[in-house]
C-alpha cells in the first residue's frame, strides 16, 4: 500500500509564521510536523509516499532530501549522533512529489494521486493531525480495511462547541470502535451534527474515490471537499469509520 500526504494548503491560520515557510514545517517538539506524519506511514509498513505540494513548499522536499554539505560538516566536526539523525531523515522512505496547481480543496488534492497509486487502495495522512499511539493510527485503519475491504475513515469524539470545524459522520456501530457510515456532513452547525464523531486526518481509500471526486461539485469554501466525495461514494459502496486508539494533536489549534 502507498501513502498520500496532501501538503498544498496555504496555512493562512498560522500567519505570519507561515509567510516564508510551509505550515507542515512548523516544529513540534524537536522535528517538523510533516516528519511525524511520514514516520507514522513508515511505521505502518508503507515505504512509498507521495506528498502533494504547492507553491512555496520547496522546504518540504529539501527536508527529506540528502544534504551532502551538512553531512560533510557534521562528520568533520565529529557530531556523529546528529549525522546519523540527518541521514535517517533522507532514508525514511521513497518519497515522491507532485504539485497541486491551485489550492481548491482536499478532494482536488487527492485527485493528483490517481496515477501514482494506480488501481490500488492507498492511505491518506493529513499534516494537520499528529497522532501518538502504540499502534500507528494508519496501521489501525489498514487492519480494518483488510477486514471489510472498503474505505475506512479515522474518527474521534469531539466536543459539541468544536464540531463545526470538522466533517462529521452519521453511523451505525458495528463493533467496539468500528462504525458503518450512513452519511457524512462537512462542518455542520452544532445543532445539525448527527453525532460527536468527527473525521480526523487519516483515511484508507479505494480507487473508486477518484470517480466520486470527479462527480463532486464545490462545497464549503467553494472547494472540492473529500467529505462530499466520500458521501457520493457511500451511496454506491459501504464506508467504515474507526475510532482509533491514540492521542491526537491538532496543528490547527
Amino acid at each position: 500500500m502507498k501513502a498520500v500526504i496532501p501538503a498544498a494548503g496555504l496555512g493562512t491560520r498560522f500567519l505570519p509564521a507561515t509567510k516564508a515557510q510551509p505550515k507542515e514545517m512548523l516544529p513540534l517538539i524537536d522535528k517538523p510536523v510533516i516528519q511525524f506524519v511520514v514516520e507514522e506511514a513508515v511505521k505502518s509498513g508503507i515505504n512509498d509516499i507521495l506528498i502533494i505540494t504547492g507553491r512555496g513548499k520547496r522546504a518540504i522536499e529539501d527536508h527529506f532530501d540528502k544534504s551532502y554539505e551538512l553531512e560533510k560538516i557534521l562528520e568533520e566536526k565529529g557530531k556523529l549522533d546528529l549525522l546519523k539523525e540527518v541521514k535517517e531523515i533522507s532514508d525514511l522512505a521513497d518519497i515522491y512529489y507532485i504539485r497541486q496547481r491551485e489550492a481548491i480543496g482536499l478532494g482536488d488534492a487527492i485527485r493528483y494521486a490517481k496515477k501514482h497509486v494506480d488501481d490500488e487502495p492507498f492511505a491518506v495522512l493529513l499534516g494537520d493531525d499528529v497522532i501518538f499511539s502504540e499502534i500507528p493510527c494508519t496501521k489501525q485503519l489498514i487492519e480494518v480495511y483488510e477486514k471489510y475491504n472498503s474505505c475506512v475513515i479515522a474518527v474521534s469524539r469531539v466536543e459539541k462547541d468544536r464540531i463545526e470545524h470538522y466533517g462529521v459522520i452519521d453511523a451505525e456501530k458495528m463493533e467496539d470502535r468500528t462504525y458503518k457510515v450512513k452519511d457524512l456532513i462537512e462542518k455542520p452547525k452544532p445543532e445539525e451534527a448527527p453525532s460527536d464523531l468527527a473525521i480526523i486526518g487519516r483515511y484508507i481509500l479505494t480507487p473508486d474515490i477518484f470517480d466520486a471526486i470527479d462527480k463532486t461539485k464545490p462545497g464549503k469554501g467553494d472547494e472540492i471537499q473529500l467529505t462530499d466525495a466520500l458521501r457520493i461514494l457511500g451511496k454506491e459502496k459501504p464506508i467504515y469509520a474507526y475510532r482509533f486508539n491514540g492521542e491526537r494533536f491538532d496543528l490547527g489549534n
